[in-house]
């Protein structure tokens, strides 16, 4: 896999898929995940050129001692857009790989030729950062396997648990490598996250597709809803009965989602009327 080197000298690994002549399709993991956690979109965005990577502190990145920065991760994102030769890219970020496509849209906005954002906030609640200095104090009490087995429900929905359970079988493994180091020095790059982000999204204007799963308990409608409000022209799609991990849980609703939004901005497919402006909070 190539490697791109970060400003601080962290060798960030990212993989390349799909057509060599594709337009360019970054995608960013969230909490944990490597590029594997792209295993269910690869084939279906496979006509765009896939540029998945390895977010600082896993996979086959390296892993340099933390707390991490938001900030610092998505300098790492554009850094594998240098060494992959591209100018800029659609970019999907899950997750805390949607907050990093967020900081992406407003920090480097040439970078960026539409942004679609799934399972993901522009800002903090109580309850979810004593939720996450929970995880990061479990994960090093008693390790990513019980941690993954005590908090999936935050992740699957109820219904889907036995329904999923081959596709657990395959993505579970990823969880359960992740080092413990790097897992809580990614939590404390979440937790340290600026809420006037949120503030700064009506910068972008690029075409923005804003995703959630109906039955998200950790990034909610409630929270897409808020950040399409934010982003001028964002449109909004919530995909029925998916949690927080939807690109799995219901990846065939997901893919198609992305994809016509995707080939509607690229031109592959006849534009939509643009949504009604979402009034601010």
């Amino acid at each position: 896999m190539p490697l791109a080197v970060a400003a601080d000298g962290t060798r960030i690994s990212y993989a390349l898929a799909g057509r060599r002549d594709g337009e360019p399709l970054l995608m960013i993991q969230g909490l944990g995940a490597d590029s594997r956690g792209w295993t269910f979109q690869k084939r279906a965005l496979s006509r765009f050129r896939l540029i998945l990577i390895d977010n600082r502190g896993v996979g086959r990145s390296d892993r340099p001692p933390g707390p991490y920065d938001l900030e610092v991760m998505a300098a790492d994102a554009v850094a594998v857009l240098d060494h992959a030769g591209y100018g800029s890219a659609h970019v999907i970020g899950a997750s805390m790989g949607g907050i990093l496509a967020q900081i992406m849209a407003v920090r480097f906005p040439d970078r960026i030729r539409s942004l679609t954002l799934a399972c993901t906030a522009c800002r903090h609640f109580e309850w979810r950062r004593e939720l996450l200095q929970d995880w990061a104090e479990q994960a090093q009490a008693h390790g990513m396997r019980e941690f993954v087995r005590r908090n999936l429900r935050w992740m699957v929905g109820p219904r889907s648990l036995r329904r999923l359970a081959p596709a657990l079988a395959v993505l579970g493994p990823l969880a359960f490598s992740v080092p413990v180091s790097s897992f809580v020095a990614q939590v404390h790059a979440i937790l340290d996250m600026d809420d006037g982000l949120r503030d700064e999204l009506g910068n972008i204007h690029v075409p923005t597709l804003v995703l959630v799963g109906s039955q998200d308990v950790l990034t909610t409608q409630g929270d897409a809803e808020e950040i399409a409000s934010f982003v001028p022209g964002a449109e909004l799609a919530v995909i029925r009965g998916g949690a927080h991990l939807f690109q799995v849980e219901q990846a065939a609703a997901f893919n198609r989602t992305v994809g016509e939004f995707l080939d509607r901005v690229t031109g592959r497919a006849p534009a939509r009327p643009a949504p009604a402006p979402a009034s601010g909070n």
